[in-house]
C-alpha cells in the first residue's frame, strides 16, 4: 500500500510538471522569429538615418537651399590673417643609448605662426627656443621616436616648449621638414 501511494505521488508530480512546462515557457524559436527581424529593421533604419541617405529622399535639398539663402545675410567674418611659417636651424643631437653604440637625431622643423607680425618676436627669442629643443631632444631614446605615436608625442612636446618660450605670441604648430635617426 505504501508503494502504491509512492507511485501515485510520483505520477502526480510528473504529470503536473509536464502539463505546466509548456504553458509557462515560450519556445526560443518563436521568440527569435519575432525579435530578430524587429532588431534587423531597427538597425537598418538607424544606419540609413545616420548615413544621411534618408535626407535625400525626404527633401533634404530644400533645407540646404534655405540654409544657403540665409548665409549671405549674416555679417561677414573678421579678416583672417594668413599664417606665417618660420624655419628653425637644423639640429643634430645624440640620443640616449644603453650600449656603446651612439645614436644621432638630425631634425629640421618649421614653426607655424598665427600671424606674420609675430615673426620678429620669435626671432628675438630664437636662442631660447633652440636651447629648449636641444635639452629635450638629448633626453630622448630611439624607442621614443618610433611609430606615429612617437612622432605625435615629439610634435606636442616641441610645441609646448616653443609656446612657453615665445609667450605672449602663440605658435600654432611645429612642422617636421626632415627627421633622420641614425
Amino acid at each position: 500500500m505504501a508503494e502504491d501511494l509512492e507511485e501515485d505521488f510520483e505520477e502526480g508530480e510528473g504529470s503536473e510538471d509536464s502539463s505546466e512546462a509548456p504553458s509557462k515557457k515560450l519556445p526560443i524559436k518563436k521568440i527569435l522569429m519575432i525579435v530578430l527581424p524587429i532588431l534587423l529593421l531597427v538597425g537598418g533604419g538607424a544606419g540609413v538615418y545616420f548615413s544621411g541617405l534618408l535626407d535625400k529622399f525626404m527633401g533634404g535639398k530644400k533645407a540646404e537651399e534655405h540654409h544657403e539663402e540665409a548665409a549671405p545675410s549674416a555679417p561677414p567674418p573678421k579678416a583672417v590673417q594668413a599664417a606665417a611659417f618660420m624655419d628653425l636651424p637644423e639640429m643634430l643631437v645624440n640620443l640616449q643609448t644603453t650600449g656603446r653604440k651612439q645614436a644621432f637625431l638630425k631634425l629640421r622643423v618649421a614653426l607655424e605662426l598665427e600671424a606674420i607680425t609675430d615673426q620678429p618676436r620669435v626671432e628675438q627669442v630664437m636662442p631660447r627656443i633652440v636651447d629648449n629643443f636641444q635639452v629635450y631632444l638629448r633626453e630622448l631614446r630611439i624607442e621614443d621616436l618610433q611609430g606615429a605615436s612617437g612622432m605625435h608625442l615629439l610634435r606636442e612636446e616641441l610645441l609646448t616648449r616653443v609656446n612657453a618660450a615665445v609667450k605672449p605670441v602663440r605658435v600654432s604648430d611645429v612642422l617636421f621638414k626632415e627627421m633622420l635617426v641614425q
